[in-house]
């Protein structure tokens, strides 16, 4: 979905009805093939036992008026062809609850370090989400977003429900501090050492 996002909008000809150079017309074209890639896989044999992840990067203008706009980063993901009844969830997760959360669905019995959750085996206020940029990282649980950047800075912010806009707080929960600087420090530390890697 990354790629409906960057200039320069363009796609193959004849397959939408929308100009090129354009977000609207990439926008549409990725809609169109992720459609045709999964009316064409459901003529294989193997699409019965297979299930299809789609996730996005971030939405269209994610720089705005804070170093992280949240409501910027509000992203789809689809978890598709499951055998199961359809289900819409609305908690708060990121990208990195995605994986855990469809073996979760898969029933698989696991060992790992990954960071993220299955959010159906998260418990409600428990939530939280990862956001960054190439610069600033955060976490955001509960209406409480803390940033930490590049140059050692650490701001918090109230989030609004209603436009997801910000608000900085003078005085710091520094748990939330010492918890969003852990979760990246220690991610930071196990790469670089090559603990991530799978065995």
């Amino acid at each position: 979905m990354t790629t409906s996002n960057p200039k320069p909008y363009t796609f193959p000809n004849g397959k939408i009805d929308l100009p090129q150079g354009e977000r609207d017309g990439a926008v549409k074209y990725t809609d169109y093939a992720l459609g045709k890639f999964i009316n064409d896989a459901k003529k294989k044999p193997w699409f019965k036992n297979t299930v299809f992840v789609v996730v996005a990067d971030h939405c269209a203008s994610s720089a705005g008026k804070w170093e992280i706009n949240i409501a910027k980063h509000h992203i789809p993901a689809i978890i598709y062809n499951l055998k199961q009844k359809p289900e819409e969830i609305n908690r708060l997760t990121s990208q990195i609850d995605l994986m855990p959360s469809l073996f979760g669905y898969l029933n698989w019995t696991y060992n790992t370090s990954l960071y993220g959750k299955d959010i159906n085996k998260t418990k409600v206020g428990e939530e939280r989400a990862f956001i960054g940029n190439y610069r600033t990282l955060g976490l955001l649980r509960n209406d409480l977003f803390t940033q930490i950047d590049d140059r050692k800075r650490v701001k918090q912010f109230t989030v609004s429900p209603s436009d997801k806009s910000l608000q900085e707080v003078n005085f710091k929960n520094e748990d939330l501090v010492s918890e969003t600087i852990s979760y990246y420090q220690t991610a930071s530390e196990r790469f670089k050492n090559g603990k991530m890697k799978s065995k």
